[in-house]
């Protein structure tokens, strides 16, 4: 059965239903790296707990955590035990993850519950998405991409549930019980479905840390690598704040209409940008999308009115969320041919540890500043992220030149 599945597109077809099933996965990824930003679960939450709305989003913080600590070892398990059981684990994680935080009676088990999540996320990246990626091959970037809309798709619909929620008087922990019984259903279907085998690692392959020493680094791929820290400060910042300052700041009733905006927005971004990187150098709009987004929260800050924040959260949904994690991360595979699994996983560290320090960094300024701070601390990261990637769009050509000399 295995033999056919590298020659023909035929057999690829028949995980079609295999790969919706995977990607399901990322749906309810959608609900759980969002909910903690959302302005209503924050109160309800931090209700719960006995403390401040600020203490919610140090929580949210954790889950960048929990990818630091499982991404240097989630990628080999998947290459050596196989995409399903390294799926799996992402799928138990993140059961766990909401079980703990509905039942969380304080912020300690809440953060635990959290660490959870985040390895999640690199358990779900490194099993499902490749996974996919063997079974629509040769369209792996629409593979990555795909991903990328189910989380939107379920970002979208989020505060459509959390209304529902409130309308019937049921508690938000409810959205959490189905969340993890929802995920828990998918586990036990990934389980069963017929998976490509993956090639798992054989001989003696490079370690991480051995193929790091073989790369050589300039300053601008380091540009590019400390890209994936701010160009994640942006959105996480912005998903996980926003929603206060629109309450706190510019006294919108419904706050969690940003998210429904901040998603349309990346679901454009993911159609857009998808047909603009054929046409222009992916590298380009690694300074044009965050130039934009710089504008916008420059806007939000200076304005503070309901519409500007509705506008600011489709505008940053599309030129910060809407892909430019992926590109950078594509931009720095072309710098480094020969190594891009190791590449790939510095960047998307760099990612993590932005998620971990720039929102417990940013619970401290609520706490201390309000969130207007926090908008601020967004638009200087934005711009030295801008300046970073204007640095790399000067020399891309030489670099590119070098690294296939």
């Amino acid at each position: 059965m295995s033999g056919n599945i590298t020659k023909a597109s035929a057999p690829n077809r028949k995980y079609l239903g295999s790969a919706f099933i995977l990607y399901l996965n990322f749906f309810i990824h959608g609900i759980g790296c969002s909910l903690l930003g959302q302005q209503v679960i924050k109160e309800f939450l931090a209700g719960q707990w006995g403390t401040g709305v600020e203490k919610v989003t140090m929580v949210a913080a954790a889950l960048g955590l929990g990818r630091l600590i499982t991404l240097p070892f989630s990628g080999p398990i998947s290459d050596r035990m196989g995409r399903r059981p390294c799926a799996l684990m992402g799928i138990a994680s993140y059961a766990l993850f909401f079980i703990g935080i509905a039942f969380s009676p304080n912020m300690t088990v809440a953060y635990i519950a959290a660490v959870l999540g985040g390895a999640a996320n690199s358990f779900l990246d490194t099993g499902v998405i490749p996974a996919c990626v063997e079974i629509m091959e040769p369209k792996s970037g629409l593979a990555t991409m795909l991903t990328k809309l189910f989380i939107s798709v379920a970002q979208l619909i989020l505060p459509f549930i959390m209304g529902a929620l409130a309308a019937a008087n049921l508690p938000y922990s409810v959205l959490m019980y189905v969340s993890a019984a929802a995920i828990l259903v998918i586990g036990v279907l990934v389980f069963k479905i017929p998976l490509p085998e993956n090639k798992k690692a054989e001989g003696k392959a490079d370690s991480f840390l051995g193929s790091l020493k073989k790369a050589k680094f300039t300053m601008e791929s380091v540009a590019l690598i400390v890209i994936g820290f701010t160009c994640t400060a942006t959105f996480q910042l912005w998903l996980n704040c926003a929603q206060t300052f629109g309450k706190e700041v510019a006294h919108m009733a419904d706050p969690s209409l940003m998210q429904t905006y901040y998603s349309a927005g990346t679901i454009a971004a993911i159609f857009i940008t998808s047909i603009l990187v054929n046409k222009f150098l992916p590298v380009r709009f690694l300074a044009i999308y965050p130039a934009i987004a710089a504008a916008m929260l420059i806007a939000v800050y200076v304005v503070k009115t309901p519409f500007i924040c509705q506008v600011g959260a489709f505008v940053i949904g599309y030129s910060a969320a809407g892909g430019v994690l992926q590109l950078a991360t594509a931009t720095v595979n072309d710098l480094f041919p020969t190594i891009k699994g190791t590449i790939t996983s510095i960047i998307m560290i760099a990612s993590s540890l932005s998620n971990y320090t720039i929102l417990s960094l940013a619970g401290s300024m609520q706490a201390s500043k309000g969130a207007a701070s926090v908008i601020m601390l967004n638009i200087v990261i934005t711009i030295i992220g801008v300046v970073l990637a204007l640095f790399v769009n000067l020399r891309y050509g030489r670099l590119t030149e070098s690294s296939r000399g």
